[in-house]
């Protein structure tokens, strides 16, 4: 299976939640525009833009960047760069979704993908009127959510009657060109069970190798047993850090991970803590950069990089979805130095 590298879009101003300001990772469109055109000219294949409301890692009074507005905007100024979109079905009525993919759709064809999220962050529902519920029904959420979507793509009119939406005629038009590949992510059997229903690829946080090759099995199984074949993609968010000598990308991990518990993230972290049911203990270092990036050890010379990422393809990864910072710069140095490093990497061809 060949490997696809990605990146994460900052829309919240960065990665770091224990550092300042981060050169060229404002949150805002000039910088994410910036950061979205050198992706899409350097073959980069997806970027991963996460739906969150409030800021988790500047703090929640720091400006943050609307998920779906935002997509718009990268879709209009790349030519290849897939776009895969989180979406918390807590949030959004899926009729008005599904009518916003298909104009997506007609802006960049083809260039969709979702990333379907049951939430974590009671707060951010609170404060934005969310429906935030129990951890397994709001999978069962997801899972008629994702069932209303393509319902409304494959049909019209639509009618659906479930726990949590009803329709009655609805129309869709115009309908994607072809329905986007749908996301999620999990931990617990509960939500590796409806994901393996519901999805058709499967995204983690960020693994040692043994975690993720078991992470890997578990997910492949699940699959298994309900369509007779594993997912069609397996991602992984990494923090990267390329340098010319080990020790040198070894001082930048040690300067990001000098953990302040009174940062203005760190609220966000604990309540992410508190509200989802996670296979292992997140420790306060990972905090730093959160969605577990720091535990692949993507850090090193160019040549140390390009061989864990060969690994992590051997166990299973399709797609990485990088976090560095300064975001631009750094896509730039791994386009250089590493990309020649990974043979069979797909670059941003669409379908690859």
């Amino acid at each position: 299976m060949t490997i696809n590298l990605g990146y994460w879009t900052p829309v919240y101003g960065g990665f770091l939640r224990n550092v300042g300001d981060e050169p060229g990772m404002a949150a805002t469109w000039e910088a994410i525009r910036e950061i979205s055109t050198t992706a899409d000219r350097l073959g980069f294949h997806t970027t991963l833009v996460p739906e969150l409301y409030l800021n988790d890692r500047k703090g929640v009074d720091a400006p943050s960047l609307e998920a779906w507005s935002l997509t718009a905007a990268i879709l209009a100024v790349t030519e290849r760069l897939r776009v895969m979109t989180a979406v918390r079905p807590g949030f959004h009525l899926p009729a008005v979704l599904a009518k916003t993919i298909g104009t997506l759709d007609s802006i960049a064809p083809g260039r969709l993908a979702l990333n379907v999220v049951a939430a974590w962050w009671a707060e951010e529902a609170r404060q934005f009127g969310g429906r935030f519920t129990t951890h397994d029904a709001r999978y069962v959420q997801a899972e008629e959510f994702v069932q209303v979507l393509r319902g409304l793509w494959a049909q019209t009119p639509f009618d659906f009657a479930g726990d949590y939406y009803e329709l009655e005629g609805t129309i869709v038009e115009p309908k994607p060109s072809a329905a986007p590949l749908v996301y999620a992510g999990g931990e617990s059997p509960a939500g590796k069970d409806a994901i393996a229903g519901f999805a058709d690829a499967y995204v983690m946080h960020g693994g040692t190798l043994e975690e993720v090759r078991a992470n890997v099995a578990d997910i492949r199984a699940r699959f298994e047993r309900v369509h007779g074949r594993g997912p069609r993609e397996i991602g992984m968010p990494a923090y990267v850090i390329v340098r010319d000598t080990e020790a040198e990308a070894r001082r930048e991990l040690e300067r990001i991970t000098d953990v302040d518990p009174h940062s203005p993230g760190y609220a966000s972290f604990e309540q992410f803590r508190q509200n989802s049911n996670l296979s292992l203990e997140l420790t306060k270092r990972e905090y730093s950069v959160g969605t577990r990036g720091l535990r692949p050890d993507l850090v090193g010379t160019p040549e140390q990089v390009a061989e864990r990422i060969r690994a992590y393809e051997d166990a299973g990864i399709s797609l990485l979805l990088i976090q560095s910072s300064p975001l631009r710069d750094e896509l730039e140095r791994i386009a250089a130095q590493v990309f020649p490093l990974v043979p069979g990497h797909a670059g941003a061809l669409v379908g690859a």
